[in-house]
């Protein structure tokens, strides 16, 4: 009873009592975001191991399954992001799931580094830095082509 006269009192003399602030439940809102890429992750993984698995790399030759992998998705990660950034079509779990998830569970470049590092204890130093080389400029030139191809595809219907 008391509580309420001071409230009274207080809303009387023009001084509001504002209600506690709501907590953020931050898993409410960014629950859905990592599902998505946890699922989405665990596709590309699939996928990449499905790969490895159907074109296996001999010991000490250099990992074209592997640089292809990284590539190909590096590719696919250009023309993902100019539709996703430049349309803005999708849904908003799209550049979470397909991006962050299935990309980046199908590219492996954490595999890549283990690849050189192989090459290089097997004493194929010279592959092992081939490979590094490759797959950085490959990986680096599908996402710029693929992006700048995207683009123009989107002038080109647009216009």
């Amino acid at each position: 009873m008391a509580e309420r006269t001071a409230l009274k009192a207080s809303t009387e003399r023009g001084i509001e009592r504002r209600a506690p602030a709501r907590r953020s439940v931050p898993w409410r809102t960014q629950g859905p975001v990592l599902a998505a890429i946890a699922v989405g992750g665990a596709v590309g993984a699939c996928a990449r191991y499905a790969t490895a698995l159907l074109w296996p790399t001999a010991s000490g030759a250099f990992p074209w399954t592997t640089f292809w992998v990284n590539v190909t998705g590096c590719a696919v990660i250009g023309v993902l992001m100019v539709v996703i950034t430049d349309i803005g079509a999708g849904h908003r779990l799209v550049r979470p799931f397909f991006g962050t998830g299935v990309l980046g569970g199908f590219t492996t470049f954490s595999t890549y580094t283990v690849d050189i590092e192989r090459l290089t204890d097997a004493g194929r130093a010279t592959t092992g830095l081939l490979d590094l080389v490759a797959t950085a400029l490959g990986a680096l030139a599908a996402v710029w082509t693929t992006a700048h191809l995207t683009r123009r595809v989107i002038e080109w219907r647009t216009s």
